[in-house]
């Protein structure tokens, strides 16, 4: 009987892989990320990344009624952006930060986030960019990332492209939770500001200067230090390392300046019977802004109802709290609240 030498030949490649979906890859990449997520991990992480279900047991001590605090987004159309640079630390550092501040401005402390990624192909230096992301902004938010989903999902998206969206649960005490109830007529508001676009209205900007202005992700344009590409990539900031240092009672109402700008976001914190009356000559608009505005003719009113112009995170504060909030926060004012219907007012 002749035998035959199979030893050197390659195995053939799986069903599964030919029809687009590599289980071989994907188990391999992510076996990979249990080193680089553990720094996130403290005490209360039970078990470990890649079981069914993540497990946490929450330290409560010194909360009377801790009531869960949870929230979910995405990243949107910044995507594109980096698909373009081949740069993806960033967006998964958005992603984390993003769904950070939904939770802080009612006074919640982040306890773990889980992450999402839905692929057209797992490319490994794709995904290991995206957890070292994820990783940096859950360390620096005191945010454990005890588990995620990764889904190869060919001929539902493009070559090379991805989507994230993100989970995160957190915490706070029901005696301390702040809901804009408190907030009356007199109030000052205050500006944070932002890190450029963060999160939203990327279709638009893509649209204008992509298509309209003709501009590269690689062009540089005066006023703006980095290229267009780099600038639309600025981490979107998280704030709340910097909110949870205001003393208890001082902040009656907080407002994530997200999808909306201020039009749209400060209004889901005012009680009915009032308004806020914005002066949006009290800071600077960042050129990048302004170049969007320009370059598609794009009236003022929507601008901020689009983009965060320059403000990531209002604050209403009672008169007499103002300048200790401006001094721990380096906010800004930037408007008064009067009596109304629950809008907000601009005036340029």
């Amino acid at each position: 009987m002749v035998k035959k030498d199979i030893s050197k030949k390659s195995s053939p490649k799986k069903a599964y892989a030919r029809a687009g979906v590599d289980v071989d890859l994907g188990n391999l990449v992510k076996s990979k990320i249990h080193q680089r997520v553990k720094i996130t991990h403290g005490a209360e992480v039970l078990g470990k990344i890649g079981g069914f279900g993540g497990l946490f047991q929450p330290d409560f001590s010194g909360m009377k009624e801790p009531v869960l605090v949870s929230s979910v987004d995405g990243v949107g159309t910044k995507l594109k952006i980096a698909f373009a640079l081949d740069r993806h630390d960033t967006v998964g550092q958005d992603l984390v930060n993003h769904c950070v501040n939904d939770i802080a401005v009612v006074g919640a402390r982040p306890l773990f986030f889980l992450d999402y990624i839905g692929a057209e192909r797992l490319e490994p230096h794709v995904f290991e960019q995206l957890i070292k992301g994820f990783t940096k902004a859950c360390k620096e938010a005191g945010c454990a990332l005890i588990g995620g989903e990764t889904a190869q999902m060919p001929g539902m998206y493009n070559r090379g492209e991805y989507d994230l969206a993100g989970t995160i649960v957190g915490v706070a005490d029901r005696s301390r939770i702040i809901d804009g109830s408190r907030i009356s007529t007199g109030d000052v508001v205050l500006g944070l500001a932002s890190n450029g676009l963060h999160t939203n209205g990327y279709s638009l900007a893509r649209k204008v200067l992509f298509e309209t202005m003709k501009f590269k992700p690689s062009s540089k344009v005066a006023g703006i230090t980095l290229s267009i590409g780099e600038e639309l990539l600025r981490v979107h900031r998280n704030y709340q390392p910097l909110l949870a240092k205001l003393p208890h009672g001082m902040v009656k109402g907080l407002a994530h300046i997200t999808g909306g700008g201020l039009i749209d976001n400060l209004p889901r914190v005012l009680p009915k019977s009032c308004d806020a009356v914005i002066n949006t000559r009290k800071w600077k608009v960042p050129k990048i802004f302004q170049l969007i505005q320009e370059g598609g003719k794009v009236p003022a009113e929507e601008m901020y109802q689009v983009f965060n112009m320059g403000i990531g995170m209002a604050i209403v504060t009672a008169p007499a709290n103002a300048d200790e909030v401006i001094k721990l926060t380096r906010a800004r004012r930037i408007g008064t609240i009067e009596e109304g219907e629950g809008k907000v007012r601009l005036s340029f």
